[in-house]
C-alpha cells in the first residue's frame, strides 16, 4: 500500500484508480460481450449451452436446477452455515420491511402516490472461485419484501451438475422460484431477452465481473437494472484514537475479495498510517487467498494522511466509496457531513464485514463513484411509483387558468384549450356544442 500525504495528492491517487474505461481490457471485454448478447438473442438455449462449454468447459444438459436439489442441498451444507444464513435472512427481512414506502393520498390537494412491485426479477449470483449465498439473501429478500411475485436466479454451475449447495440453500431460505445454472454475460442476455427455458424478466439485479457489468449496461432499456457494479471498495477514516490492528484487519478483509478491490485508509495520524500499512501486508501474506489480497493491497491500496477530519471527509465525499467506515472519536458527530457513500459504518465494532453478511442492509452497493447519485439495493429497487391525480371540479378550475397560461407560453394551444374548457364548464355549466369545422 502506498502512503500519500496531503489532500490534493490523495485525491489524484484515488481518482486515478477509477480510470478503467478506455483500457485495452475494457474494449476487448466490450466486444466479447456484444458477441455473446447477439448469440443468445438469436440462438437462445443453444447458445447458452455452447458458451458455457466454451468458457467453463462444462456441458450443461439441464439449464434449470430441479426443485428437489434445493432440499438435497441442505445435507451438503454444514448445519452452522444453514443456521447463520437463517439468522442473516431474518435481520435482512426486518431491515427491508422497515424501509417499505407506503401509498399516500392527499384528498385536499388531490394528489398522491401508489407503489407497485416489478412483476418478475432476475438475480445474477456470481460464481467462479467462490460461492456467494450471502448475495442471494441480500438481493432476493428485499425483492420479496417489496412484493415481487416471481424471482429467478442465474448462477454458474459449481461442478457441472448444480450450483454450489450453499447457494441453493440460500435460494430456498429467501424464497426463490427458479434457479438456472448459467453464468457470465450469457446469463444476463438470457434474462433480458428470454429463451425457451429461461423467462424474460422485467429487472436484472446483482453484482458480477466486468463481462456481467458490461452486459447489464448493454441491455438496459430492454430491461431495468439495479446498477452497474465495479470492483468493491472500502474507505476507512481513522483518527489517532483508532486501533491500527482493526484498521489493518478491515483493509485486508476488503483486499481478499478481488485483485481489483480497493482498500483505502484516510487518517490524520502518520503513526497510525505506518502501523496499519505494515500490519495489513503481514496479515494479507498469511491468508489462503494471499495472492489476491496482496495484489489488491499493492496495486490498489492507498493510505492517505491528511491534516484533519474535515479534509478526510472531503476526500471521501470526492471518491464516493461503496463502503465508508468511521473509526474516529464520536463518529455519529460526523454523520451529517457524509454526502456520498453506499453504506456508512459508525465505530470500530460496526465493521464492514458485518455489512457483507448479517447487519441487515443489502451488501449490493454502488461502486465506482456512483454513490454520488445511486443507492444500494433495497425495496425501492423493485418498486415502481405511480403518481395519482384526483382533482375535484373546484380545485381543477383553480388550476386550469395558470396551466393554460403556461401551455400558451410554450406554444401548445391545444393544451391550453383543454384546460380552459374545464374552467368554462365549472363557471358556466351550459352545455356547449363543438363548432363545426
Amino acid at each position: 500500500m502506498n502512503i500519500v500525504y496531503g489532500l490534493l495528492d490523495a485525491k489524484k491517487a484515488l481518482l486515478d484508480l477509477r480510470d478503467l474505461e478506455g483500457s485495452d481490457q475494457y474494449e476487448s471485454s466490450k466486444n466479447a460481450v456484444e458477441s455473446i448478447l447477439s448469440q443468445v438473442r438469436s440462438l437462445g438455449d443453444t447458445a447458452l449451452r455452447k458458451l458455457t462449454l466454451d468458457f467453463e468447459g462444462i456441458n450443461i444438459t439441464d439449464l434449470e436446477v430441479p426443485r428437489s436439489e434445493f432440499t438435497a442441498a441442505y445435507d451438503r451444507v454444514p448445519k452452522e452455515v444453514v443456521n447463520s444464513l437463517e439468522i442473516a435472512a431474518d435481520r435482512i427481512r426486518r431491515f427491508h420491511s422497515s424501509s417499505l414506502p407506503k401509498n399516500w393520498m392527499d384528498d385536499c390537494e388531490g394528489y398522491g402516490e401508489i407503489f407497485n412491485p416489478v412483476r418478475r426479477v432476475g438475480v445474477y449470483i456470481p460464481g467462479g472461485n467462490a460461492s456467494f449465498p450471502s448475495t442471494v439473501l441480500m438481493t432476493v429478500i428485499p425483492a420479496r419484501v417489496a412484493g415481487v411475485p416471481e424471482v429467478i436466479i442465474t448462477t454458474p454451475s459449481s461442478d457441472g451438475n448444480t450450483p454450489h449447495p450453499s447457494v441453493l440453500v440460500a435460494a430456498d431460505i429467501s424464497g426463490v422460484d427458479r434457479v438456472f445454472q448459467v453464468g457470465g454475460a450469457q446469463a444476463i442476455a438470457a434474462m433480458a431477452f428470454g429463451t425457451d427455458t429461461i423467462p424474460r424478466v422485467d429487472l436484472i439485479c446483482g453484482p458480477g465481473g466486468l463481462h456481467t457489468t458490461l452486459a447489464k449496461k448493454s441491455v438496459f432499456g430492454t430491461v431495468g437494472i439495479d446498477g452497474l457494479y465495479g470492483p468493491t471498495e472500502t474507505v476507512l477514516i481513522a483518527d489517532e484514537t483508532a486501533n491500527p490492528t482493526l484498521c489493518a484487519a478491515d483493509l485486508v478483509a476488503q483486499a481478499e475479495h478481488d485483485a481489483l478491490a480497493t482498500p483505502v485508509l484516510i487518517t490524520t495520524s502518520k503513526q497510525l498510517a505506518v502501523s496499519a500499512q505494515k500490519e495489513a501486508k503481514l496479515r494479507a501474506s498469511l491468508l489462503p487467498r494471499s495472492v489476491i489480497a496482496m495484489k489488491s493491497l499493492n496495486d490498489r491500496g492507498i493510505v492517505a494522511v491528511v491534516d484533519n477530519l474535515d479534509e478526510a471527509i472531503e476526500l471521501s465525499n470526492s471518491f464516493a466509496p461503496e463502503h465508508l467506515c468511521l473509526l474516529v472519536r464520536n463518529p455519529s458527530n460526523h454523520l451529517r457531513k457524509i454526502e456520498n457513500a453506499g453504506a456508512i459504518f459508525l465505530g470500530e465494532f460496526s465493521h464492514e464485514v458485518l455489512g457483507d453478511y448479517i447487519a441487515g442492509p443489502s451488501h449490493v452497493m454502488p461502486t465506482g463513484g456512483t454513490s454520488k447519485f445511486g443507492s444500494g439495493v433495497g425495496v425501492h429497487t423493485f418498486l415502481k411509483v405511480s403518481s395519482v391525480i384526483f382533482l375535484d371540479e373546484k380545485r381543477a378550475a383553480s388550476l386550469s387558468k395558470p396551466a393554460s397560461i403556461l401551455a400558451r407560453s410554450e406554444g401548445f394551444t391545444g393544451h391550453a384549450e383543454a384546460a380552459e374548457i374545464r374552467d368554462e364548464l365549472v363557471h358556466n355549466p351550459v352545455t356547449r356544442e363543438c363548432d363545426e369545422i
